[in-house]
């Protein structure tokens, strides 16, 4: 028998129900069809404060992150997940502040598993509204996650990424929409 498959999305954007969230929900829905269990986390309305570069969280016997925030609650939900379902809307030519205090605060990971990035299976959902990935800077964003999960071991299972305004104007692209449920679907599979 199987043993179900946890999947945790992170949901970058400050819009609970905007483009790069849809894009999550299409890639969760595909992760539920293969008998995974899933659960969503909103960064923004999160209490997650900068990395403020201490080190604490490096030395021998450490204990954790020293900063006292949300991030606490949200590192055991990190080490729980099979996989990962990243979201973010394109900022200013990269992923949102909101995913990029996540990221950072990932630096203390380490202290709180062995080895916790390497088994790790990833999916990105980026939304941007220029009138392409690279014009609009999700490329910059794409590039800076798999430069991290590949140093750290984890793997990136695929990318699905769209351009879109308006919130919900993504669910529209049902071409995007449908990868979108397909790489979840990928995401939990052996």
């Amino acid at each position: 028998m199987k043993r179900k498959k946890n999947v945790l999305v992170l949901l970058g954007s400050p819009r609970k129900n905007g483009n790069s969230a849809l894009l999550a929900e299409q890639i969760a829905k595909g992760a539920r069809s293969e008998g995974a269990s899933v659960t969503t986390v909103f960064l923004h309305g999160m209490n997650i404060a900068p990395c403020r570069s201490c080190y604490a969280c490096q030395g021998p016997g450490s204990e954790g992150c020293a900063v006292d925030d949300e991030m606490q609650d949200l590192y055991p939900k990190m080490i729980e997940a099979d996989a990962w379902v990243i979201a973010s809307p394109v900022y200013w030519f990269t992923m949102s502040a909101q995913t990029k205090l996540w990221m950072d605060r990932s630096f203390a990971f380490p202290a709180y598993a062995e080895d916790p990035f390497s088994n790790k299976r990833i999916a990105i959902a980026m939304s941007y509204g220029g009138e392409d990935p690279f014009d609009s800077g999700c490329v910059n964003a794409l590039r800076t996650f798999q430069d991290a999960f590949r140093y750290v071991g984890s793997r990136i299972v695929g990318f699905v990424y769209g351009s879109a305004m308006k919130a919900g104007e993504i669910a529209n692209n049902t071409t995007v929409m449908e990868a979108a449920e397909e790489l979840g679907r990928k995401l939990v599979r052996d």
